[in-house]
C-alpha cells in the first residue's frame, strides 16, 4: 500500500489476516485488518520497548489519529511499541458487509491482538467510541492489560439527560443514512470541530479511507450502534463494559477536550467516577479530536515514565503519605471557641451599605450552624468526596456553608466571579461539582450557561423563582432539616472525620496568565496554611480582622479572629472605600486588616470625607496585609498616612501557596537603599517581596539564555536570576484535572516551580523580576521586565509600564507600552520626547528600549485588577509595529 499520509512512515503500515470468532461471521471466517505498527522500526534500530500501546480510533476517524504517538514510542529516551489498528469496516481494513455490534468489535480486537502475539504489558488507547472498545477489551484482556488511557469518550448516559445533539442529529431516521453514509457529511463536521482547523492535508488522509458511499457503511453502523436506551441491542455490552470498568485497579490517563460538544465534562465526571484513581489532564481550548488540537505525545510518555517501572513489566504503585503525623483540622478552632468564655462573643459580622452591623454570629451560632447545615447536607447525599461549588459572597452564609462542607469531608470548589463569565463557566464545568450553592445571580448563571450540578439556594425562594432557576433545596431549608435530625440515627454510618490528606478544597487561580486553573489543597495543606498565617502574622484568637480580601475572610475563624467583611464586592476589589474600611474596623474595633493593592489604591483616593471619628479608628490598626500584587511604594506611603499605627506588611504568594515570603514598607526602603549604593550583592532589579514565611523555603532554577529554566539543580547563590521555587507544608497538592501541569510544576521533588522569576541577595531576600511567559528573549540574552518597569514608572509621566518582547524568540526587540499621566487620548507611537525619556530610564535599568507606545489604559488581569497581562500587550505591540491600526490592547 502506498502510503501518503503526513506524519505517517511507510514502513508503520500493513496488513493481517486475522480468523475470526465472531457471531457476525460464519466460522472459519478470516478478516483482513490494516494497522500502523513502529515495531518493525524499533526492532531495526535496536530498541527494546517497554511495553505496548494497544491504540483503538472512534468513528469516523481510522489509525492515523494516533501518528504522533507512533513517532514519539520511537524515541530511544522512552521507547514503546505502538499498535494503532483500523477497526473493520473503517480505515484501510476490510470492509466486512456486515452490522457489527458493540461486542462484535471487542471480539474482533481480541482476534486481532490474538493473531499479532500481543503479550504485556500492554496499555490501551481509546478515543471516542473506541474507547469504549478499548475498555472491553482491557476487560477480557487483564492478564495483560497494564494501563488505560482514555481521550474524549463515554462509557454512560448519565441518567436524566439527553444524548448529545450532535448523536441525536445523526440518528434521526431522515438525516443518518444520507449523513453518514451516502454523503461524507459526517466525516466533515467531525473534521470541523479540530481547533485550530486541520490541515488541508491532514484532512485529505482522514477522508482518504472513506472516499465513496460503499467505504463508509461502518461509519453509518458505527453511529447506529449506538444504545440510546436499554431496548438497544448493544445497550447490554455497553453496561457490561460500564460496570466492569469500576474492577480496573491499573493505572488510567484521562486526555480531554473540554470543548467537545459530544463527549463533554459530565463524560468526564462519570468515568472519573468509575475509575477514581485516575489521573486526569484537561486541554483548555481543546475539543472533541484532542490528540489533533493537541500534542498529547508529553502527557502520554511522561505519565508511562511515571507510572512504570523502567523495566515496564510492572506497574509502579502510587505512592501513599505514611507515618506524617496529624493535624489540628482547619474548624477545630470553631469547636473550641464556641466551647470557651468566648462562646457568646461575636466571631462573623457582615456590614450594611449604610456602615450599620447587617448580620452578625456568636461562636456558639456559628458553631451550631456549621453542625446543623452539616447535618443537613449530609442528609441530602452530600458526604466525603462530593464537590460542592461555592458562590456566595463572603460573610455569614459562605463562612457557614465552607465549614459544614470541609467537615463533612467535601470538597469545596472556589471560582471567583472576578474571572469573568467566560473564565467562571470554564472553572465551574471544569471542577464538576455534584452541588452548586449559590446566589439568585450565580443559580442564574447556572442556568443559562449549563452547569451540571444540583443547585442549592442561599435562602428560601418562591416556588415560581426556585423552578425557574432549577433549584433544589436552600441552605436554610437544609439547616432546618439538620437542627431537627442533628444526631447519627439508628442504622446512619458513622460520620467520618475526614483524614488530613484526603481532598478540601479546588481554588481557581486569578487567570491573569492564562486560563484559570484549579489549585487543589488537602486538609493538612489548609491546616498548614492557617499555622503559617499565624505565625508569619501573629494573629491570635480574639484580634478583630477587617477581610477586603476574599481568601482571609475564609482563614478568620480558622485563625480565631473575628472576621468582619466590609461593604464592597469583592469581585471588584477597587470597590473598597475609606468610609466602607474604616466603619468595618469600628465595628468589631478591627487591629488587622487583610486588602488587595486595587482596593488600598481606591481607598487612598476616596479618604477625603472620613470623619475624624473614622480615621481614629483607622489610627487603631495594627497590622495591614496586602497580597495578590506588588504594591508601589507611593501608595503604602498614602496608606501609611491612613493607618499611622499599622505596619504594613506585603506579602508573596500565590494561589498554590498562599504566602511564599513577607516584607514590611520599612524593610522595602531599607531594600530600595541598598539596591541603590550597591552594598548588598543581588539587591536589585525587580520587586523586593521579602524573606521566607514560617516555614518556607525559597530556591531558583537559574534562567537560560533563552529564556527557560532548564535542570534541576535548586540554587539560593545571591543575584542568580532564574525560576522561583518554594517548598512549604502549605503548598498545594496539585493542580486539578491538570496531571501534565502538575508534573511540570513539581518535576523538582519537594519543590513547586512557581512559574514567577527573580533573584535571591545576599541577605536572603527574595526579588521578584516578572513571570517565566514573559522573559523577553532579546539578542543580548533573557531580559526579565520589572525591573525595567519599575524604572520607567519613576518618570513623572508614566503611571503603568508594561515590557514586552516582538518579534522571534532568541531576536526579540523590547518594547515598552506604557499608561501616561494624563492618559493618552489614543494608542500609538510614542511622541518623541517621551520615548526619549523612556529609553533613558530603561538604560538605567540595563534595558535598551526599541520602541516606546502609549495606551490609554493597561489591559489587567480581571481579578486584582492590577497585573498588567504582558501577553495581550506584546499582542498588541507586535501587531502595531508591524503596520497594523493601533486599536487598544
Amino acid at each position: 500500500m502506498t502510503v501518503e499520509w503526513p506524519g505517517v512512515d511507510a514502513q508503520w503500515s500493513r496488513e493481517i489476516d486475522v480468523p475470526s470468532t465472531s457471531s457476525a461471521d460464519a466460522p472459519g471466517t478470516v478478516r483482513r485488518w490494516h494497522l500502523l505498527d513502529n515495531g518493525a522500526e524499533l526492532s531495526g534500530r535496536g530498541l527494546a520497548p517497554k511495553g505496548t500501546l494497544l491504540c483503538v480510533h472512534g468513528n469516523p476517524t481510522w489509525s492515523y489519529l494516533w501518528r504522533r504517538l507512533l513517532a514519539a514510542g520511537c524515541d530511544p529516551a522512552h521507547p514503546w511499541r505502538v499498535v494503532a489498528v483500523d477497526q473493520l469496516d473503517m480505515g484501510f481494513s476490510e470492509r466486512t458487509g456486515t452490522f457489527r455490534r458493540l461486542a462484535d468489535r471487542i471480539n474482533d480486537l481480541g482476534d486481532l491482538t490474538a493473531a499479532l502475539a500481543l503479550k504485556g504489558p500492554v496499555v490501551s488507547v481509546g478515543h471516542d467510541w473506541g474507547g469504549v472498545i478499548s475498555l472491553g477489551w482491557a476487560l477480557a484482556h487483564q492478564d495483560q492489560l497494564a494501563g488505560v488511557v482514555l481521550t474524549n469518550t463515554a462509557v454512560h448516559q448519565p441518567a436524566g439527560s439527553p444524548i448529545p445533539a450532535a448523536l441525536r442529529l445523526a440518528l434521526h431516521p431522515a438525516v443518518h443514512q444520507w449523513g453518514t453514509t451516502t454523503t461524507d457529511a459526517f466525516l466533515r463536521v467531525t473534521h470541523s470541530l479540530a481547533s485550530p482547523p486541520l490541515p488541508t492535508s491532514v484532512r485529505n488522509a482522514f477522508m482518504a479511507p472513506y472516499r465513496g458511499a460503499s467505504r463508509r457503511a461502518g461509519v453509518g453502523n458505527f453511529v447506529a450502534d449506538i444504545p440510546v436506551d436499554a431496548s438497544h441491542p448493544s445497550f447490554a455490552a455497553l453496561n457490561n463494559v460500564a460496570e466492569g470498568v469500576r474492577r480496573l485497579e491499573v493505572p488510567a490517563l484521562m486526555l480531554w477536550g473540554p470543548r467537545d460538544p459530544i463527549f463533554s465534562d459530565r463524560y468526564l465526571k462519570d468515568l472519573l467516577g468509575r475509575l477514581p484513581h485516575a489521573d486526569v489532564h484537561r486541554y483548555e481550548g481543546a475539543g472533541h479530536l484532542v490528540a489533533e488540537d493537541r500534542d498529547i505525545t508529553p502527557a502520554v510518555f511522561d505519565w508511562l515514565a511515571a507510572r512504570f517501572e523502567a523495566d515496564g513489566d510492572s506497574v509502579a504503585k502510587a505512592a501513599t503519605p505514611a507515618g506524617r503525623p496529624g493535624s489540628v483540622p482547619l474548624w477545630a478552632p470553631l469547636a473550641e471557641l464556641a466551647a470557651g468564655p468566648s462562646a457568646g462573643g461575636r466571631a462573623v459580622v457582615e456590614m450594611a451599605a449604610d456602615g450599620s452591623v447587617a448580620r452578625s454570629l456568636t461562636w456558639k451560632q456559628l458553631e451550631d450552624s456549621v453542625g446543623h447545615l452539616a447535618a443537613g447536607l449530609r442528609q441530602a447525599g452530600v458526604g466525603p468526596g462530593s464537590r460542592v461549588s461555592l458562590m456566595v459572597p463572603p460573610g455569614v452564609d459562605l463562612t457557614v456553608a465552607l465549614y459544614a462542607c470541609l467537615r463533612l469531608g467535601a470538597v469545596v470548589v472556589v471560582a471567583d466571579a472576578g474571572l469573568g463569565v467566560k473564565g467562571l463557566s470554564r472553572a465551574v464545568k471544569g471542577a464538576t461539582p455534584d452541588v452548586l450553592i449559590g446566589i439568585d445571580r450565580a443559580l442564574a448563571a447556572a442556568r443559562a450557561l449549563g452547569w451540571a450540578a444540583r443547585r442549592v439556594s442561599v435562602q428560601d425562594l418562591p416556588p415560581g423563582r426556585r423552578k425557574l432557576l432549577g433549584v433544589e433545596t436552600s441552605l436554610a431549608a437544609l439547616a432546618r432539616a439538620g437542627a431537627a435530625r442533628p444526631t447519627v440515627a439508628a442504622g446512619d454510618p458513622p460520620a467520618a472525620i475526614p483524614a488530613p490528606d484526603s481532598p478540601a478544597a479546588v481554588l481557581f487561580t486569578s487567570g491573569s496568565t492564562g486560563p484559570a486553573k484549579g489549585v487543589l489543597y488537602s486538609h493538612r495543606q489548609l491546616a498548614a496554611m492557617r499555622d503559617t498565617v499565624a505565625g508569619t502574622f501573629g494573629i491570635r484568637p480574639g484580634q478583630g480582622l477587617v477581610a477586603g480580601f476574599a481568601p482571609f475572610a475564609l482563614l478568620g475563624p480558622a485563625l480565631g479572629a473575628v472576621s468582619v467583611t466590609p461593604a464592597m464586592d469583592v469581585t471588584a476589589p477597587r470597590t473598597l472605600t475609606a468610609r466602607a474600611l474604616s466603619d468595618a474596623v469600628a465595628a468589631i474595633d478591627a487591629t488587622v486588616v487583610f486588602a488587595s493593592p486595587a482596593a488600598l489604591r481606591n481607598v487612598v483616593a476616596t479618604r477625603g470625607g472620613l470623619t475624624e471619628e473614622a480615621r481614629a479608628a483607622l489610627g487603631r490598626v495594627g497590622l495591614l496585609l496586602s497580597a495578590g500584587a506588588p504594591v508601589p511604594e507611593p501608595l503604602l506611603a498614602e496608606v501609611q498616612a491612613l493607618l499611622p499605627a499599622a505596619s504594613l506588611h506585603t506579602p508573596y504568594g500565590m494561589t498554590e501557596a498562599l504566602a511564599v515570603t513577607d516584607i514590611t514598607f520599612e524593610q522595602i526602603q531599607v531594600a530600595a537603599a541598598d539596591a541603590a549604593d550597591g552594598t548588598t550583592p543581588g539587591a536589585g532589579n525587580g520587586v523586593c517581596v521579602g524573606r521566607p514565611v514560617h516555614g518556607a523555603r525559597v530556591a531558583v532554577i537559574p534562567l537560560a539564555p533563552d529564556g527557560t529554566a532548564p535542570g534541576n539543580t535548586a540554587v539560593t547563590t545571591a543575584g542568580t536570576t532564574g525560576e522561583i521555587l518554594v517548598s512549604a507544608p502549605h503548598v498545594k497538592e496539585a493542580y486539578d484535572r491538570l496531571w501534565l501541569t502538575q508534573q511540570v510544576s513539581a518535576d523538582l521533588p519537594g519543590w513547586h516551580r512557581t512559574g514567577d522569576v527573580g533573584h535571591l541577595d545576599a541577605q536572603g531576600r527574595l526579588w521578584v523580576e516578572g513571570r517565566l511567559a514573559h522573559v523577553v528573549t532579546a539578542p543580548g540574552g533573557a531580559v526579565t521586565p520589572v525591573g525595567a518597569e519599575q524604572a520607567l514608572e519613576r518618570l513623572d509621566a508614566v503611571r503603568m509600564a508594561a515590557v514586552v518582547g516582538v518579534g522571534p524568540a532568541g531576536t526579540q526587540a523590547v518594547a515598552a507600552v506604557l499608561e501616561t499621566v494624563p492618559p493618552a487620548r489614543k494608542a500609538g507611537l510614542a511622541g518623541t520626547a517621551l520615548a526619549g525619556q523612556v529609553r533613558e530610564a530603561a538604560r538605567t535599568a540595563g534595558v535598551s528600549v526599541a520602541a516606546v507606545l502609549v495606551v490609554p489604559a493597561q489591559p489587567t488581569d480581571i481579578r486584582h485588577n492590577a497585573k498588567i497581562d504582558r501577553t495581550r500587550v506584546a499582542r498588541w505591540a507586535a501587531s502595531v509595529l508591524a503596520g497594523g491600526r493601533p486599536g487598544t490592547p
